[in-house]
């Protein structure tokens, strides 16, 4: 059984870091890929940052230049390191990890709040 415990988030000022690690444990054998997501109060969830196998990245338009997506793959960790933070950004993040086709793993989420 495939497990991802979040870590890093709380309560930031506008214009600050938080780096969120995520780190997955249990049948992993390969990933194919792993990202980031995010859904405030209303909203959608949304994909921030995403990292293939190959070393693809993707960020969305809102975040790109502040935020960066890096994994360890010795560890099986996604890290999301979100620097000049905006009011905007509050939301619940979410990682993601895909071992394949339709093989979804979440975590169970972790608060971001930044205060202006």
């Amino acid at each position: 059984q495939v497990q991802l415990v979040e870590s890093g988030g709380g309560l930031v000022q506008a214009g600050g870091s938080l780096r969120l690690s995520c780190a997955a444990s249990g049948s992993i054998f390969s990933i194919n890929a792993m990202g980031w997501y995010r859904q405030a109060p209303g909203k959608q969830r949304e994909l921030v940052a995403a990292i293939t196998s190959g070393g693809s990245i993707n960020y969305a338009d809102s975040v790109k230049g502040r935020f960066t997506i890096s994994r360890d793959n010795a560890k099986n960790t996604v890290y999301l390191q979100m620097t000049s933070l905006k009011p905007e950004d509050t939301a619940v993040y979410y990682c993601k990890i895909e071992l394949g086709p339709a093989i979804d793993y979440w975590g169970q989420g972790t608060q971001v709040t930044v205060s202006s």
